[in-house]
């Protein structure tokens, strides 16, 4: 079914979840988690973990301090996350939500205790310095939902989401394929205790997966995750080395801040000067929130591929990852097919 990719099993797999198991939340980035205005959101997330997945909800020391204290100590919150993954009962770690400077963390964080305490890591955005020390753990870890945005959903959790991280974390589940989510919706519901029964209006995707170039199947191991937040990363320790994206495929998604064509343009470029875009194997991309660009973005990825000789690359658009709402997850460093004649997309578990 999958190809054998050399060196495929040398990540380390995380144990799946099953009811009973305990969780911790981590305020790794923005601490907005802890201020009296979002608790509600908290006791929502909470709730929903203990009662639709089962779990048992640990709050770590600091996660609720708030927005200036974890500004003020990023060595509090990468001690959470040490912690954490220390505590042999605790089997997930679940971030609160993204933010801008997790970076800040790096002095702090002891690749051993990652290595040598496998669990299940997930969040997305600026998260994805943290899924970075992961992988340089040799970690797989889940680029998908948060807390904030996810688990507490007001009114219900997106069913969508929620199939996938049962499927994805709990079943033993082999063979796994990433499914379209057939709706998604661009409407922005403040976060306030007054809104809490209010639901977003949900939009039929007529799209679908959408082939931006390339034909074929293609097998390879995924690595990515938000691409504006990639300059914050390039020149650390947890910036992969350009032998680390060969052979890969990449997925690749934008932010809240709906960068415009030209900034996506640079961090493509970027990418294509560090050598990524002539290694790398394929690319598939997140819709972009609330599709804003979404037909520029198509161009700019088939300029700048082209630009660097790489016309056969196949891309495959509009995933519903990061941004997107709803969302899945993906798995750094586990094995990907891509059928681009069929628009459809494989894991292994």
């Amino acid at each position: 079914y999958f190809v054998k990719v050399k060196g495929e099993y040398n990540m380390i797999k995380p144990q799946r979840l099953k009811k009973g198991d305990k969780v911790a939340i981590v305020s790794l980035s923005n601490g907005m988690l802890g201020e009296k205005e979002f608790l509600h959101k908290y006791e929502i997330g909470k709730k929903r973990l203990e009662e639709n997945f089962g779990l048992e909800v640990i709050t770590m020391e600091n996660t609720l301090k708030g927005i200036k204290y974890l500004y003020e100590h990023p060595e509090k919150r990468a001690e959470d996350l040490m912690n954490a993954f220390k505590d042999k009962s605790i089997k997930a770690i679940i971030c609160a939500i993204g933010g801008d400077d997790t970076i800040r963390l790096l002095p702090y964080i002891d690749y051993n205790v990652i290595k040598e305490n496998p669990k299940i890591f997930m969040g997305f955005s600026d998260t994805t310095a943290n899924h970075f020390m992961m992988y340089k753990a040799g970690l797989v870890s889940y680029y998908g939902p948060a807390f904030i945005c996810d688990f507490a959903e007001y009114v219900s959790m997106y069913d969508y989401t929620e199939n996938v991280i049962k499927e994805l974390l709990f079943e033993a589940l082999e063979k796994y394929e990433i499914k379209k989510c057939e709706y998604w919706t661009n409407e922005h519901i403040s976060w306030c205790e007054e809104n809490i029964n209010k639901s977003k209006t949900r939009l039929i995707d007529t799209k679908g997966y959408e082939v931006i170039q390339g034909t074929g199947k293609v097998v390879g191991k995924l690595l990515g995750g938000c691409i504006d937040a990639f300059p914050i990363y390039n020149g650390t320790e947890v910036w992969p080395k350009l032998e680390e994206w060969k052979d890969k495929i990449l997925f690749l998604e934008t932010s809240e801040d709906k960068p415009n064509v030209d900034l996506l343009t640079f961090y493509l470029r970027n990418l294509g000067a560090q050598g990524i875009l002539n290694v790398a194997k394929g690319i598939i991309v997140g819709k972009p929130q609330a599709e804003e660009f979404y037909e520029e973005y198509k161009e700019v990825y088939r300029k700048i591929l082209k630009e660097f000789k790489r016309e056969d690359m196949p891309v495959l658009y509009n995933v519903n990852f990061g941004h997107a709402t709803p969302r899945c997850a993906l798995q750094y460093g586990v094995v990907a097919k891509v059928d681009m004649k069929q628009k459809k997309i494989f894991v292994l578990n």
